[in-house]
């Protein structure tokens, strides 16, 4: 590996040496994320997809509680690529040059079909079964109090050598930038004793159907404690507020949600504070890899990206009052 780009004969090498495979190995390039990039690998007669981690690795008290409840989940009928250690058990391998990887079933998937009349009621079935099986999760896997990334917004000084850079979104992002305050006004972090673990990145990328059409979850690298309410709201506006708010689907993805036993619901505006602190977050992060330049040229390039598509979903008031209305009509 060399610049922290994988170099295809050194990572055949070394997997094969790692998982003990004598067939031959051929890779290529699968989906990328911003925390990581996917590389098929076909091991003869085998599929798999091989994670390279872009981020920080994840702990190995996370691995083990991501890999409990992967169980779990499945057991109650939640399809998902299961994780596959090396012949030392290592499920998080350290490749030459420093970089992480992780191994998984290679399924072949598509993206949901967000108009297909019943996609809202199959998502809100989903995510009832994922809250239903979870378990109680107070503190992060491995100790420590639930990461602020959910419940807390950056200091409104972070944004201020993004607003002032010159790039092409800047004039979006004043924009709005301007509208925080009253965004921001009801975010607070939740009550520790109604926390579960949750996925906390079920967007439609972490979300797919196989050709039959069933739905599996994928990257559940952020797994962690989580009010159940508050990733139900995310959800929908992962799902359905692209822009503008398709309200219809939101208020069937919900009464599925709610129909399936699910135990979370939106009765307060304090409930969107994993919606907006998750994405406020994450927009500031893109936008100073994008002005980072000692970042690499392909992770800059994917910022960009992101940033314009973050700005586009970030939620308005107006629409947190439309969702808030209809959730609170059906409890």
């Amino acid at each position: 590996m060399a610049g922290g780009l994988i170099v295809v004969e050194e990572l055949v090498s070394y997997v094969r040496e790692a998982f003990g495979w004598d067939q031959d190995v051929v890779v290529s390039p699968g989906p990328r994320g911003a925390l990581g990039q996917i590389w098929r690998l076909d091991v003869g007669p085998a599929r798999y997809a091989l994670k390279e981690i872009f981020a920080e690795p994840p702990s190995e008290a996370l691995i083990e509680a991501e890999l409990a409840f992967a169980r779990q989940a499945a057991e109650a009928g939640v399809r998902l690529p299961a994780s596959h250690p090396d012949r030392q058990g290592r499920h998080l391998l350290t490749a030459p040059g420093g970089m992480w990887l992780r191994l998984y079933d290679w399924i072949d998937l598509r993206p949901v079909e967000l108009t297909a009349p019943a996609t809202p009621r199959e998502l809100g079935a989903l995510l009832a079964r994922l809250h239903r099986c979870a378990p109680v999760m107070t503190a992060e896997p491995g100790g420590g109090p639930p990461d602020p990334w959910y419940d807390r917004v950056p200091d409104p000084r972070a944004w201020a050598p993004a607003a002032a850079s010159g790039a092409a979104w800047t004039a979006r992002l004043a924009e709005r930038l301007a509208t925080l305050p009253e965004l921001c006004a009801a975010i607070a972090p939740a009550d520790r004793a109604g926390l579960i673990v949750c996925h906390r990145d079920l967007h439609p990328e972490n979300v797919l159907a196989e050709p039959a059409g069933a739905l599996v979850v994928v990257d559940w690298d952020n797994l962690g404690p989580a009010a159940p309410g508050r990733e139900l709201a995310r959800a929908l506006f992962d799902w359905f507020c692209d822009g503008s708010a398709d309200l219809d689907a939101v208020r069937e993805m919900y009464a599925a949600y709610v129909d399936a036993g699910g135990p979370g619901r939106i009765t307060e505006p304090a409930d969107f504070s994993m919606l907006i602190a998750s994405r406020l977050n994450f927009l500031l992060v893109q936008a100073r890899v994008a002005l980072d330049p000692r970042a690499e040229r392909r992770h800059r390039e994917w910022a960009e990206h992101e940033i314009d598509e973050a700005l586009r979903i970030l939620p308005t008031p107006r629409q947190l009052a439309d969702v808030l209305a209809l959730t609170r009509a059906r409890q």
